[in-house]
């Protein structure tokens, strides 16, 4: 019995093993399908025409050059774009997490009536959709076209991120800690920024690196509403544009270009537009997982 019982032990934990190796492969690989396609864009962005042309370029640069950021740090406007990209996403976050905030305190408040309603109207909208003419009618109604707010205030509110935020506000702050700020006076401005705010730190970093990266990377409003401003053209619209016009004559709008291969610069743009978040993502990376697991289990 004792010899079947330490076998039994042994089989079992073998069977952990393989399953353990299978899952650390399996997020290796995961890594690595992500990891791999930035190294190749950094490889091209640091290599010669040459090498690029003739696709000898893989993982590693070959014929080491920084020509390609040396254009783009002498056009004016793509540092131009560069500064606009930052103030955009900067006001984008803000304005969104005070609406976030403001909208997920009160629904996540027991008290409060009618609030399941007022969740299903916020609900809705993750469903069903004007679409992109409306919105667009409406910020040329609002005189906010070729200007910054334009960029700013129509998705500066995301309902999902409503809903991430009072679930989280629900589960980790506790009835009783409000109940005690009551009887001590405070109202609810108070308790919402000396209790909730500071218990609230990990999903209010999650959120504000959900609106940053998402507003970072868009383009696509960018590309409807900045139409005559050029000055306005975020960075991410400035990259678009050299993405498309893959060709021999490669023009910048503040100089002009030749190069026998545009895929070096285009590379060297997509590094040059990823790197702030890459700058910024480490300070709030302890915060992330809490965050995200945050009122994920509701007991």
């Amino acid at each position: 019995m004792k010899a079947s019982a330490g076998t039994l032990a042994v089989t079992r934990r073998r069977r952990f093993d393989i399953w353990d190796v299978l899952i650390r492969l399996s997020l290796i690989i995961a890594s690595l399908a992500c990891l791999l396609p930035f190294v190749h864009v950094v490889s091209k962005s640091f290599s010669e025409d040459a090498y690029v042309i003739a696709n000898k370029v893989i993982l590693w640069p070959e014929g080491f050059t920084v020509e390609a950021y040396k254009k783009i740090f002498a056009d004016d406007s793509i540092l131009r774009s560069l500064y606009v990209s930052v103030a955009v996403t900067a006001l984008f976050t803000v304005i969104g997490m005070i609406l976030t905030i403001c909208a997920a305190y009160p629904l996540s408040r027991k008290q409060l009536k009618g609030r399941s309603a007022l969740t299903f109207i916020f609900l809705f909208t993750m469903y069903f959709h004007g679409g992109i003419i409306p919105d667009y009618m409406l910020v040329n109604n609002l005189h906010m076209l070729d200007t910054m707010w334009s960029l700013v205030l129509p998705l500066a509110f995301s309902a999902f991120n409503l809903l991430i935020m009072k679930t989280a506000l629900s589960s980790s702050i506790p009835d009783s800690l409000e109940e005690s700020a009551r009887i001590d006076g405070a109202g609810h401005f108070r308790i919402l920024w000396s209790i909730v705010l500071p218990l609230s730190k990990p999903i209010i970093a999650t959120l504000s690196l959900f609106y940053a990266v998402g507003r970072w990377n868009s383009y696509q409003d960018a590309l409807f509403y900045i139409k005559q401003n050029v000055d306005m053209r975020p960075l991410q619209l400035k990259l678009y544009y050299l993405v498309i016009q893959a060709s021999e004559s490669f023009q910048l709008e503040a100089t002009q270009v030749q190069l026998s291969n545009p895929e070096v610069l285009k590379a060297s743009c997509v590094v040059f537009a990823t790197l702030p978040i890459l700058c910024v993502y480490p300070f709030i990376q302890k915060y992330f997982v809490q965050g995200v697991m945050l009122g994920a289990i509701k007991e």
